[in-house]
């Protein structure tokens, strides 16, 4: 039994001086999918309900709780971890740890991306998301759309999906990070999108591939 002990205790050890894995990407920049390949390859991802309901703490710019949960697995990604500055508290908090940004080809393809996704999630109607459709949505909590809403953009509300705010915000997001990051060696730029952006992130972690490309993945619970 004390053996049995010790070597959890050993294990938890060595679990706990893994470098984190950060993925900072906007949220429909194929963060699900890349959520899946690091799972696929055994590496721990922390529980995405967990890390959503922190939204407000980061609003608060308080990231002591986001920093605690962060002991609980070795990867993170979406929510709060796609917010603008989160990566830089990250970064200070865990040494060595690794950050990955995910793109899409363009800003058009990306914002695209958003409305419709948001539109069938929380839309009434077959038009982008009213103040009132977020307000009424339930996923994780009631009115959790419309606060995120409000933390990421400052769109008018009553034109939340402004075309030219919206891609502003993504492009100022991705500048930032690559700015923060220059001249570092521990941020990786990927586009789920390229199969050979699949052997690099491989290879900026340390992996062995097991498969020709990314798997496909169809995004459905990430706001």
């Amino acid at each position: 039994m004390k053996l049995i002990k010790e070597i959890k205790y050993l294990a938890k050890v060595l679990q706990n001086k893994q470098p984190k894995i950060f993925c900072i990407g906007k949220n429909k920049t194929g963060t699900t999918t890349l959520h899946k390949t690091l799972q696929m390859h055994g590496i721990r991802v922390g529980n995405q309900v967990r890390a959503e309901l922190l939204m407000e703490d980061y609003a608060l710019k308080d990231f002591r709780k986001i920093i605690r949960y962060c002991r609980s697995a070795q990867a993170f990604q979406d929510i709060p971890f796609s917010f603008p500055e989160t990566y830089k508290y990250l970064d200070k908090a865990f040494l060595n740890s690794k950050f990955i940004l995910t793109v899409r080809d363009n800003d058009t393809q990306w914002y695209n991306s958003l409305v419709k996704f948001h539109t069938k999630k929380f839309s009434s109607t077959n038009q982008p998301p009213t103040k009132a459709d977020l307000q009424a949505a339930t996923y994780r909590e009631p009115g959790f759309a419309w606060k995120v809403n409000r933390i990421l953009h400052d769109t008018p509300e009553d034109d939340l999906y402004n075309e030219e705010l919206l891609k502003a915000s993504y492009e100022a997001h991705n500048s930032s990070v690559i700015e923060y990051f220059k001249d570092r060696d521990n941020l990786l730029t990927i586009n789920v999108s390229n199969p050979e952006d699949y052997e690099r992130l491989c290879s900026f972690l340390e992996l062995k591939p097991i498969m020709k490309t990314f798997p496909w993945e169809n995004k459905t619970v990430n706001i």
